[in-house]
């Protein structure tokens, strides 16, 4: 599923995103930034087109996490599985295969979900 990259979290009171007003994200470490969920996603599902993932890029990948991905020049959401000392890659939607991971693609795990209902 394809994401967009919106921006550092920024840590200042009424300076992040809208989809996060209401959240503390002081707990957050530095290194998080937000993604947005593209329009693959749809409408169903616990993962929505609009959604707005908080990324931890230090993190390390680990078994069934949610991991953004580099992959030929777009950022994309898997689900990861780790089979011995390797990480497997899973499509969150559609049919397409999947695919093992090399660390130098990988961007983060996301460690936040935040909707925004309403404009």
């Amino acid at each position: 599923m394809r994401i967009h990259y919106l921006g550092p979290l920024i840590k200042r009171k009424g300076a992040t995103h809208p989809a996060m007003r209401g959240y503390d994200v002081s707990h957050f470490p530095a290194s998080c930034y937000l993604v947005e969920v593209g329009d693959e996603a749809g409408v169903e599902g616990p993962i929505i087109e609009g959604d707005v993932l908080v990324v931890d890029e230090q993190r390390p990948a680990g078994h069934a996490d949610l991991v953004v991905v580099d992959l030929e020049g777009e950022q994309r959401l898997f689900k990861s599985h780790r089979i011995g000392g390797r990480l497997r890659l899973m499509p969150t939607v559609g049919p397409q295969e999947s695919l093992w991971a090399r660390r130098s693609d990988l961007r983060g795990v996301v460690v936040s979900q935040a909707r925004r209902y309403g404009w």
